[in-house]
């Protein structure tokens, strides 16, 4: 799995426990704030993305199949350098996968489509690792301030850029990601 254990150990310290916040239109099956059944988000798993799965009962296995499945394959996780690899990670499980591989497409200079492949993955080893992942995250900060939701969530999600931004660079400069296990303690 390369590094999707290290990348999921950052990712569900801001993704860990039950939530069911209102203001959250992650939480409720119908996309939006109010419509549909308000079921929550667990290890970062939304109602909104899936609407009929059992979110307050979900595992953590099944949560780490999940992001596999539909989080880190779509990205060519394996594939990315450390760094760039938890950058666009993180930026998908938050804003979706194909917007985090847009952004890691404008940062570049790939076409963007959201679909990585041969040209996303070409681009990305030649280009600078660091101005890569300073590129994805600028991008994100840009989207987040942009969505009506900011103002509940805006501080912790400007938060949640600056410790991957700064937690991937460390990774791309280490050279190597942690061997570190998923745990239950990381998806708080």
């Amino acid at each position: 799995m390369g590094n999707l254990p290290s990348c999921l150990n950052v990712t569900l310290k801001y993704e860990g426990g039950y939530s069911n916040d209102p203001n959250d239109r992650g939480n409720w099956t119908g996309r939006s704030v109010g419509v549909g059944i308000l079921t929550g988000t667990k290890y970062g798993i939304a109602a909104h993305a899936y609407p009929r799965l059992d979110i307050k009962n979900l595992t953590l296995d099944e949560a780490k199949s999940i992001y596999e499945r539909d989080y880190w394959e779509p990205i060519l996780g394996d594939s990315l350098p450390y760094g760039i690899d938890l950058a666009t990670f993180d930026a998908g499980v938050m804003s979706g996968p194909q917007r985090g591989v847009r952004w890691l497409q404008a940062a570049v200079g790939a076409k963007q489509d959201g679909v990585a492949g041969s040209e996303t993955l070409a681009k990305t080893l030649a280009a600078d690792g660091k101005e890569t992942i300073l590129a994805i995250c600028e991008n994100r900060r840009s989207f987040v301030q942009s969505l009506s939701s900011y103002r509940y969530f805006g501080r912790g999600w400007l938060r949640r850029i600056a410790e991957v931004e700064a937690e991937s660079v460390a990774l791309l400069t280490s050279g190597a990601g942690r061997s570190q296990g998923v745990t239950p303690d990381t998806a708080k």
